[in-house]
């Protein structure tokens, strides 16, 4: 600027006193004052005109400054700095930094000489937001490589997701739990890492949480890891808002399979506990905690009775297994609750019932090993595609009373140690009550493998298939008067034979044994219709046994023209059911005979009946069929609807679930025998 004579105007002075900004003015090499206004007095103080800038300002001025004044004095280029103040007058120190911007520019005076414009202004303002701003961007980066070192090294997956929930950033803790990949898992991929089972519920509540904007979301789901297994963790997230909108989405995945797996531990023993708190059925304890089981342990589970037909299971011979309860999941075929099977003494199913171990073992989908189970579960097994099972055994005053099976199939991991010490945990968790039903019970098996010492195992024929089945009463503790029989004669005829002699005690089971083998005699002795055998029976019963009665059915099977045919008798007896292939159905009533012990006429009549290719004859005693108060055509009825209903099952099937399913007296005894001609193609 140019200045025309060496003094300052009065219009000037008055402009730069009342301006908002410290100004002085400097003259000479040596930088001479000839001009402070108002502000730069109040700041620094008020010095004489004519005082040298490094004199008045020696103090608190940086040597740095007062060579400021000379570059720009010699050079003519303007110089800037903001920072700490250059000027501070005594008075007007304080505890807080103040800060300023300081502009020196050269002028030219009317004589030619130079000098120095200052101007300054305040910029604490401007200088402290500046550092707070700088201090906020170094915190927020300290914050960012804490959580990424943490994300290194912490067993939390940390996620990030968009406002819609999809992830939006990749993540190492992720990919080293669950092997997906980033690409797989973005956007809405993590979901495919889900448990099938879990997915639904875990879309729903995540679906929730982002479109209400909850504070807090919180879920638990079971995450397939890198090795294929499943574990439980638990996911959380929250909103990230700015002015009051979502923005983001942060939260972490924790692993609490341990703790999991104890809080089931806990429940599943008091769901075991209330459900066989009040029950004081042995049978209806066993069917509680099969439903306990399934589905929190295994997809099905069954008890078996432990029946020692050589009374010693040490000797290694073999014993019959009987299931008592059973329970499966809701979308898999349901095991019937009864059913009867011989098991031979070799196996790992007999190893265990010797040892008194329980064991557990993994297979290929629906391919059990043939010694592993009973033959029922086997098939259900099989049927399921299931790759695992377990066998717990069920000690009562030190012998086995019983076994219970567990199996699983689909994406269910294989039965682990841990859920097979649960399960024998349920099982001694209930020791006392189980010992006390369990006692009498034993004395029934007991019993009952005397009475299956007198039955006899069905023969092999070819062409045809033959099951027996016994279910004793589960109210009685002796043996009954129900029997059935089988066998194949010299000329190649199998015979059927079923009967039950009045009474339920040891005279009446000594009777059934003893007409059994009467019966058996006569049959091989006299080559003579039906009739006429249960005929000489009952002669032969009227003088041994004077005051018992009973009743029996009597039948031959013999080959006619490729097929077979009936040839039979009954005495007093509920008449066979034939059920055809297409699940026709009809009694065999024709030419019936009185009950056995009773006076008759001597002439007793014999009746025959075709058997259809794929056809099935079903030999019971009453036990299945009455009910105390209710008329017998109902349970006639009752018996012919469920086995049209069951006709294409396998026979063993078919027995096992009209004993399981029909409703039947609780102090009775039912005896089965089925038979089944084969199909053409069979």
């Amino acid at each position: 600027m140019d200045v025309h004579d060496s003094g300052i105007s009065g219009l000037a002075l008055v402009v730069l006193d009342s301006a908002p900004v410290a100004i002085g003015l400097t003259k000479g090499p040596d930088h001479r004052l000839v001009y402070t206004n108002a502000m730069l007095r109040s700041r620094v103080g008020d010095f004489p005109m004519g005082t040298p800038v490094r004199q008045a300002y020696a103090g608190p001025y940086r040597e740095d400054d007062f060579a400021a004044f000379d570059e720009v004095y010699r050079t003519g280029v303007q110089r800037s700095r903001t920072g700490a103040p250059i000027f501070a007058a005594p008075g007007r120190k304080t505890e807080e930094e103040e800060y300023i911007t300081s502009n020196l520019s050269r002028i030219t005076f009317a004589d030619g000489e130079h000098g120095v414009l200052v101007v300054v202004m305040d910029a604490t303002e401007q200088v402290t937001m500046a550092r707070r701003l700088h201090q906020v961007a170094e915190e927020r980066r300290h914050i960012l490589r804490r959580y990424q070192s943490l994300m290194r090294v912490s067993a939390d997956i940390i996620w990030v997701a968009d406002p819609d929930g999809r992830r939006t950033e990749p993540n190492r803790a992720w990919e080293r739990v669950t092997g997906q990949s980033w690409e797989e898992s973005r956007g809405y991929g993590w979901l495919a890492a889900l448990h099938p089972d879990d997915i639904p519920a875990a879309v729903e509540s995540w679906r929730r949480a982002v479109d209400d904007q909850v504070e807090c979301w919180e879920d638990v789901y079971r995450l397939r890891t890198e090795d294929g297994s499943y574990r439980h963790f638990e996911a959380r997230g929250v909103p990230v808002r700015e002015d009051g909108h979502v923005v983001e989405w942060v939260g972490t995945a924790t692993d609490i399979e341990e703790q999991w797996q104890g809080q089931r531990r806990r429940r599943l023993l008091d769901s075991a506990a209330a459900a066989t708190t009040d029950v004081t059925s042995v049978d209806d304890m066993l069917d509680a905690l099969a439903n306990v089981v399934v589905p929190e342990l295994a997809d099905g589970c069954g008890f078996y009775w432990v029946i020692d037909l050589a009374d010693d299971l040490t000797r290694g011979a073999g014993f019959l297994l009987e299931r008592a309860a059973s329970a499966s999941r809701g979308d898999v075929p349901r095991l019937p609750p009864f059913s009867e099977e011989r098991h031979p003494p070799a196996g790992a199913l007999a190893r265990a019932i010797r040892r008194r171990r329980p064991f557990r073992e993994t297979f290929p989908p629906g391919r059990p090993p043939p010694d592993l189970v009973p033959a029922g579960t086997r098939t259900w097994l099989e049927s399921c595609d299931a790759h695992s099972a377990a066998v717990v055994p069920i000690v009562v005053d030190g012998s086995v009373a019983a076994v219970a099976t567990m199996g699983v199939c689909g994406d269910r991991p294989p039965i682990s140690q841990d859920d097979l010490a649960l399960m024998r945990e349920m099982i001694d968790q209930m020791h006392d009550r189980l010992n006390s039903a369990m006692r009498f019970q034993r004395t029934h098996r007991i019993a009952l493998a005397l009475q299956y010492s007198l039955l006899a195992e069905p023969p092999r024929v070819p062409g045809l298939q033959i099951v027996a089945r016994y279910r004793a009463s589960p109210t009685a503790a002796e043996v009954g008067g129900d029997w059935y029989d089988a066998f194949v004669l010299p000329d190649g005829a199998t015979v059927l034979a079923i009967g039950d002699v009045a009474g339920h005690d040891l005279r009446a089971a000594v009777t059934m044994g003893q007409l059994r083998n009467m019966l058996r005699g006569l049959i091989v002795d006299h080559q003579e219709p039906p009739g006429h055998i249960l005929a000489r029976l009952n002669t032969a019963m009227r003088i041994l046994h004077p005051d018992e009665t009973a009743t029996c059915v009597l039948g031959r099977v013999d080959l006619r023209d490729g097929g077979h045919e009936l040839f039979y008798s009954t005495a007093g007896h509920p008449p066979p059911l034939l059920i055809t292939a297409d699940g026709g159905t009809c009694f065999l009533e024709d030419e019936p005979n009185p009950l056995l012990g009773i006076p008759s006429d001597p002439t007793w009549t014999s009746a025959r009946r075709l058997l259809p290719p794929g056809s099935t004859l079903l030999l019971y005693t009453d036990g299945l069929v009455e009910l105390p108060g209710e008329h017998l055509d109902k349970g006639f009825e009752r018996l012919r609807e469920r086995a049209a209903a069951q006709c294409r099952a396998p026979l063993d099937r078919l027995c096992d679930d009209l004993l399981s399913f029909l409703p039947r007296h609780a102090d009775d005894d039912v005896a089965m025998i089925g038979l089944r001609s084969s199909r053409p193609t069979d």
